[in-house]
């Protein structure tokens, strides 16, 4: 059994959960840790049996609630050393034996669960994206995607299940309401915008705007 929920999804905040037989995972906080709560809740799981909160990056739509989670429910928080230093508020409220470092692209395990975490264009420190394996089930989560790259594409095959999210778009961003430091950091060398058209040819995107508590169930 493979179990996937959206709990928040958007620009003011994300948090999805993972669970198999085994094992329960939160993957980011981007909330307040009482809605976080609430949304478990809802689904009907206590807190106290997470086995940790696996991070994407260090945005505060992605880690706003982490810390103070973290430290309330004594969890361990999986993050990549870049990811870690670019959030000190939320590093200083995490104990430090519940901190656990992995590298972008080495493979590791939380229970039954593997994961791979994999590199995505945004601008953040290393943000990155996950692919989960359960028995022989796959899914993959890449949010705040600024571009696709072959590299997001082969670690996103044969998967059973995909999240994808992208919130820019070069029009959208130049009549929007953002300041001129926000728009030139958005557009910038990082890239992490959609360029239209580039992708022709290869593959179509689907952008996935994934409401509060959308469940989906592998066996």
């Amino acid at each position: 059994m493979l179990n996937f929920y959206s709990l928040y999804s958007g620009s003011s905040g994300n948090s999805l959960f993972v669970e198999t037989d085994n094992t329960k995972l939160l993957i980011d906080a981007g909330v307040s840790c009482k809605k976080i709560e609430k949304a478990l809740s809802d689904i009907h799981v206590d807190p106290n049996t997470l086995d940790g909160i696996l991070i994407t990056h260090e945005h505060s739509d992605h880690v706003q609630g982490l810390g103070t989670f973290s430290k309330k429910f004594d969890l361990p928080v999986f993050v990549n050393q870049e990811t870690l230093d670019a959030m000190p508020k939320q590093r200083d409220k995490i104990a430090d034996k519940n901190i656990k470092k992995f590298k972008v692209a080495e493979k590791f395990s939380i229970g039954d669960l593997d994961i791979n975490p994999f590199s995505i264009p945004h601008d953040a420190a290393n943000p990155c994206g996950f692919t989960l394996f359960n028995d022989n089930k796959k899914i993959s989560i890449a949010t705040d995607i600024g571009h696709m790259t072959n590299d997001i594409l082969k670690n996103l095959e044969e998967s059973l299940f995909v999240m994808l999210e992208s919130n820019y778009d070069p029009e959208v961003l130049k009549c929007s309401s953002y300041p001129f430091s926000l728009k030139s950091r958005i557009a910038g060398p990082s890239r992490t915008f959609i360029q239209r058209n580039s992708w022709k040819n290869h593959f179509i995107f689907i952008k996935i705007w994934i409401k509060k508590c959308y469940a989906w169930t592998f066996k």
